[in-house]
Order: C-alpha cells, then structure tokens, then sequence
C-alpha cells in the first residue's frame, strides 16, 4: 500500500505543486508516517514550496515531534512574519514543546509562545483560534509571570466581539477554572441559547459532571437530545446513570 501511494504522488509531484488534498486524506486515515515521507521526498526537488513545508510541519504536529514542527514553522515565519496563521500555528507547536519539556526549559518558550500568539491575533483581528489559545495560556500562566483569570478575561471579550458563543464559552471555562460555579454555569447556558451545537451542550454536560451533578448532567443531555436528535446523546444518558444511579 505504501508502495502504490508513493507512485501515485510522483507524478503529481513531478510538476512542482503540492498534492494538499491528498495529504488531507493521509492525515484523515492518520497515516501520518506516509505522509512525512511523501512531504521530505517531495520537499527534495521543491525546497521552497510554502505549502509543502506548512504541511510537513502539520505532520510533525500530529506525529509529536515538536522540534522539527517547529523548524517546519519557524521557516514559515522567515518567509512572512506577517501571516497570522504562521504565527499562531508556531506559538501552538511551541507550546506543546513547553508541556513536554522541564520547568526550566519551558520558561525560556514562555515569551515567544505569547508573542506568536498575540501577533496572530493583531494581524487577523478575527483569528478566533489565537484568541483562544490565548485564554488558555493566560489561565496556566500564573498571575506574577502576566497570567491569570483577569488577563484571560480580557481576551475572552475580544472573542466575544467575534463570535458570542466563543466568548460565552471562554468565560464559562475561565469561571469555572476560577471556581466561579454560577457565572460559569449562566455563560455555558449563554452558549447554548446563542449557538446550540453539541459541543456548546457538552461543554455544560461536563461542567455539571465536574460539579458531581449527575441529574443536571441527565437533563442537559435530554435537551440536547431533542434538537440534534444524536443517539450518542442517549448513550451517554445511559452511561452516567450507570455510574451514578
């Protein structure tokens, strides 16, 4: 199988344009090995094509390899540092090498994680993903080094001027990050009015399960039931009242 993918991409690769579509598809089937190979034999003939690098750094992202994703980026950022998604995909790969690293060492990434990400989200002033990232960052980050829910919050608006739901979900998460149970469970409900996706309905299913609050969990997903109609939903009713009732 490998064989035949590999001599499928030749020729396409032969007249200097990357085959994007058919990498997606590598990533869909999480053949992420095949992927990189074809992106580094590729990458031989055409070192300068901006998608094919973008690409293998998406495939060390997915192949944990934080260090050559983020040489894939930083090569991005050489080429135009003024490309919001460059950035905030190099301040995410960052970020996951300071999670996987000592204290220490993850200290001296700090500040070109934040800058990455606040330049992201200057250049594109509806980057909604760099927003996010950075609420997350600033509620890891401790309140002397910068962090904290205050410095959060403030971001949180700036996704709210964006997206309400993605605000409203922001501030339920930092809320209850911050052990704020009422304003965090009135900005989850807040989500789910405004936007009522499932995922708006899990974020409050999991707050109440955190909250131990099986029932509330219960009645979440019954209302969440009756406008998607998803038999996951039903399954997962049946499972909390397995292992609470």
């Amino acid at each position: 199988m490998k064989q035949f993918l590999f001599l499928f991409f030749i020729p396409i690769f032969s007249i200097g344009q990357v085959n994007s579509v058919a990498i997606q598809r590598l990533f869909a089937e999480e053949k992420f090995v095949d992927a990189e190979n074809v992106l580094l034999s590729y990458l031989k003939k055409q070192p300068q094509d901006i998608e094919a690098i973008e690409l293998l750094g998406d495939t060390y992202g997915h192949l944990k390899n934080w260090d050559k994703a983020i040489e894939s980026y930083q090569a991005l950022i050489d080429y135009n540092a003024n490309n919001a998604n460059y950035q905030y995909k190099y301040g995410g790969v960052l970020g996951m090498k300071a999670l996987s690293v000592n204290k220490i060492k993850a200290l001296r990434l700090l500040d070109d994680i934040e800058a990455a990400f606040l330049k992201a989200s200057k250049l594109d002033s509806k980057h909604i993903d760099a927003r996010w990232a950075l609420v997350e960052y600033y509620m890891k980050l401790p309140s002397f080094m910068g962090g904290g829910a205050g410095r959060a919050l403030q971001i949180a608006n700036e996704l709210e001027a964006i997206s309400k739901v993605d605000g409203y979900l922001a501030k339920g998460s930092i809320y209850e990050a911050e052990e704020d149970i009422e304003l965090a469970e009135k900005y989850y409900k807040m989500a789910i009015n405004v936007g009522g996706s499932l995922l708006c309905y899990d974020k409050l299913t999991q707050f109440y399960l955190a909250q131990d609050e099986p029932e509330k969990a219960i009645l979440n997903l019954k209302e969440a039931y009756k406008r998607h109609q998803n038999e996951a939903l039903l399954l997962q009713i049946k499972s909390i009242e397995k292992d609470n009732f």
